[in-house]
């Protein structure tokens, strides 16, 4: 397979729409969010059992993270990705037609499992298609589709309500899905793999970088979406911050992980990634204790640069993952690493700090575990394949 040697012309357009597809990956879960109170007065349903969409999306996406990294590279990187979008499409047209919300809460189940084999599989196709001196910059763009996502969902679900029920918006990504899918067969390579002797998940799991980075990932994880669940929280219930003022720093805080996840992707691409790594998880330990300061003048301020620092370790971390694995570990590595951060960064670490909250404070557990990111980024140096 010829590689881009650049990320010029042709090369562009083709990780653009790699882009597109990341984002199409993402919103079809970030897009419950703003329609959700429109689920609930048509089903007639109370918060809680409304917000088991997205513990059931996860569940699902978790548990895809895990099995489809190891079992992509057997299928095939560019066939498992046709399953996801051909899975994704069918849910998205059988979704309008839903009477029960129990059965709609298994369709998110389903839609977070389809959606869960995407990132595995995609990276060591960028990583094929792209030369390694591109990687950085490669892997940045694409992934910042995620964070355009988070907030981009909200609008494109306020224009598609202007002229369309909830239910039709669905219809809409199935039509958009479809085209891509027609699109992707058509312009993306199968990675061809050597077949490896042996148990390959066993040999994967004995590495002790895997777990190392495994760590780091959890770490980092929770710093940026881990502590984002109870932000809002330690704004309004212990800062007495107005409800409206808080949602509004809160929003504004996140536009800069836009830019920064891009920018970090040409800066590892010139720079030691080991290096980059490092003082980008210390940065975010850092700042991550400045946001209990108790002056709210001084908290915008740092939960800004949080906000914006800590996301940039992904697009980083990601990279680092396919230079240290070679590419017939590449996707079950992926996998299981992002599933860690899933798993302990975005679901038990916003438990415990709730708890803290409960019996302690906010701000007491927000800054033990700003220590503990500092502490996480140490573990850099058991990173013994990086040179």
């Amino acid at each position: 397979m010829e590689r881009y040697p650049n990320i010029k012309g042709k090369a562009f357009v083709f990780l653009l729409f790699l882009w597109f597809l990341w984002l199409m990956n993402f919103t079809s879960r970030t897009i419950f969010s703003p329609i959700m109170p429109l689920i609930e007065d048509e089903f007639l349903i109370g918060h809680a059992r409304a917000s088991s969409l997205f513990a059931f999306n996860n569940l699902g996406y978790g548990i895809s993270l895990f099995f489809s990294g190891i079992f992509a590279g057997f299928l095939g990187y560019k066939r498992s990705i046709m399953l996801s979008m051909i899975t994704s499409t069918c849910l998205f047209f059988f979704i309008p037609y839903v009477k029960l919300f129990s059965l709609l809460s298994f369709f998110s189940f389903i839609l977070g499992m389809s959606a869960g084999v995407y990132l595995p599989s995609i990276i060591p196709l960028i990583t094929e298609h792209f030369e390694e001196k591109s990687w950085g910059k490669a892997i940045a763009i694409h992934d910042s589709a995620a964070s355009i996502s988070i907030f981009s969902a909200p609008f494109i679900a306020l224009f598609l309500l202007k002229f369309l029920k909830w239910r039709e918006i669905f219809d809409v990504f199935g039509v958009v899905c479809m085209v891509c899918i027609i699109v992707f067969w058509l312009t993306c390579n199968e990675l061809k793999i050597k077949k490896v002797k042996g148990d390959l998940f066993r040999g994967i799991m004995k590495r002790r970088s895997l777990w190392v980075m495994g760590i780091i990932w959890v770490f980092s994880a929770g710093a940026c979406l881990g502590v984002y669940f109870v932000v809002p929280l330690y704004l309004t219930k212990e800062l007495s911050l107005d409800i409206a003022y808080a949602n509004k720093i809160f929003g504004i805080s996140r536009i800069g992980g836009v830019f920064v996840a891009i920018m970090a992707g040409f800066i590892v691409d010139r720079f030691s990634v080991k290096k980059a790594m490092f003082y980008m998880i210390l940065a975010t330990g850092i700042l991550t204790l400045c946001m209990t300061y108790r002056d709210v003048r001084f908290i915008e301020v740092f939960l800004f640069l949080q906000a914006s620092v800590s996301i940039g370790f992904f697009p980083v971390g990601l990279v680092t993952i396919s230079r240290m694995f070679e590419k017939e570990h590449r996707s079950m590595a992926t996998g299981f690493i992002v599933a860690l951060g899933v798993v302990f960064g975005l679901g038990v670490l916003p438990y415990l700090l709730g708890l803290a909250g409960d019996h302690l404070s906010f701000r007491l557990g927000i800054f033990l575990f700003g220590i503990l990111v500092i502490f996480s980024s140490g573990l850099i140096y058991f990173l013994k394949e990086l040179k």
